[in-house]
C-alpha cells in the first residue's frame, strides 16, 4: 500500500467493545498526528471474534473454559494475514506471547496507570470488606490474589465488559469487583474506581494498562507509519514482562501478575505466581539494565519455577 489517504485508507482492525474502540481511535489520533494526515485517510474495521460470542453465552464461565484470551485475537489476525485489515490493535494484557507466522507487533503506545480498580457501590477498599461479602471476578489473577489475601471472602465468576460489570453490581450478583485503571481512563470513567490498588497490594497483569499494535511483518509502509508513534520505555518494559510471562508458560489458565518500571538508568521487575485457589503466592524481582530486561525476565520465572515446585498451578481439593 502507499500513503494512506481518503481513497486508500489504513484500514485499523478491532473488536467492537467501547474500550477496544477507544484503543482504535487513539491509535488513529496518534498516527494522524504523527504525519499530517485527516480522519479519512483511516479505517476503523470492526471484527467480531469467537471469544466475544462466547463471551455472550456463557458470561459466568471461566475464560479458560471457553478456549482462552486466544479467542479474542484469533479472527482479527486472520483478517490481518488475509490482506483485510492493516493494523490491528489490541490491548496487551489480553496477548498471547507469541505471534503467528508472518505477524509482528513491534508498536507500544505510552503505557497507562497499571494499576487495578476496586469497584463497589457500597465498600472503598479490599479492607473494608465484611467477612464473607461477596466479591466478582473472572480473572484467575485477581480470583487467586483476593483468596490469598482475605480467604474469607466469596468469589464469583464476572466476565464481561466495563459496562456489563457496573450493570451486574447494580443487580446485586456481587458487591465488588476489579477493572483495570487503564480502561477506566481510557474510557473518561475514572469516577467509577474507588481506589486504584498500588501494585504493592496486588501487582496487576503483566502488560496491563498497554496497547500494542500488531502488523504483517511484510507491510513496510505499516511498520513505517507506526514507528512515528511506537514509545520505546514501555516496550522496554513489556521485553521484560513478556518474557517473564513466557517462561512461565503464562496463559489465562495461571494466576500470574509482572510489572516492570524504570528505576535510576535500569529496570526494577516484580513478579508473582500464586496457586489457583490462592493458598500460596510466591514473589520475588530483579534489577538490571534495561538491555537485559528480557533476560532478567527469564531469570526471575526460572527462580520463581524453582520455589514452586512441580503441580504447583494444579487446583487442590479438599
Amino acid at each position: 500500500m502507499t500513503q494512506p489517504n481518503a481513497k486508500s485508507p489504513l484500514k485499523i482492525g478491532t473488536r467492537g467493545s467501547p474500550l477496544a474502540l477507544a484503543q482504535a481511535f487513539e491509535t488513529r489520533r496518534r498516527l494522524m498526528e504523527a504525519h499530517g494526515l485527516s480522519e479519512d485517510a483511516f479505517e476503523i474495521v470492526i471484527i467480531k471474534t469467537t471469544g466475544d460470542d462466547r463471551a455472550m453465552i456463557a458470561a459466568d464461565r471461566p475464560l479458560k473454559e471457553v478456549g482462552g484470551k486466544g479467542l479474542f485475537t484469533k479472527e482479527i489476525e486472520e483478517a490481518l494475514l488475509a490482506g483485510r485489515i492493516d493494523i490491528a490493535v489490541h490491548s496487551m494484557k489480553d496477548m498471547p506471547v507469541a505471534q503467528p507466522d508472518g505477524l509482528v507487533l513491534d508498536c507500544y503506545l505510552p503505557r497507562e496507570d497499571v494499576c487495578d480498580a476496586f469497584v463497589s457501590r457500597e465498600h472503598a477498599s479490599i479492607a473494608d470488606l465484611p467477612e464473607g461479602a461477596l466479591v466478582g471476578s473472572s480473572s484467575l489473577r485477581r480470583r487467586a490474589q483476593l483468596a490469598n489475601r482475605r480467604p474469607d471472602l466469596r468469589l464469583v465468576q464476572f466476565r464481561g465488559n466495563v459496562q456489563t460489570r457496573l450493570k451486574k453490581l447494580e443487580e446485586g450478583v456481587a458487591v465488588a469487583t476489579f477493572l483495570a485503571m487503564a480502561g477506566l481512563n481510557r474510557l473518561g470513567m475514572a469516577w467509577v474506581a474507588r481506589t486504584a490498588i498500588a501494585p504493592e497490594d496486588m501487582l496487576p497483569a503483566v502488560a496491563q494498562g498497554a496497547i500494542g499494535i500488531e502488523r504483517r511483518q511484510d507491510n513496510a509502509v505499516a511498520g513505517n507509519l507506526l514507528d512515528a508513534i511506537h514509545h520505546r520505555p514501555t516496550a522496554e518494559r513489556l521485553d521484560a514482562e513478556r518474557a517473564f510471562l513466557a517462561a512461565l508458560d503464562g496463559s489465562c489458565e495461571t494466576p500470574i501478575a509482572g510489572l516492570a518500571v524504570h528505576a535510576g538508568d535500569g529496570l526494577w521487575l516484580r513478579g508473582e505466581i500464586l496457586r489457583p485457589d490462592g493458598s500460596e503466592a510466591i514473589a520475588g524481582e530483579r534489577r538490571c539494565a534495561v538491555s537485559d530486561g528480557a533476560e532478567a525476565g527469564r531469570d526471575l520465572a526460572r527462580d520463581l519455577l524453582e520455589q514452586a515446585g512441580e503441580g504447583f498451578f494444579d487446583w487442590r481439593h479438599g
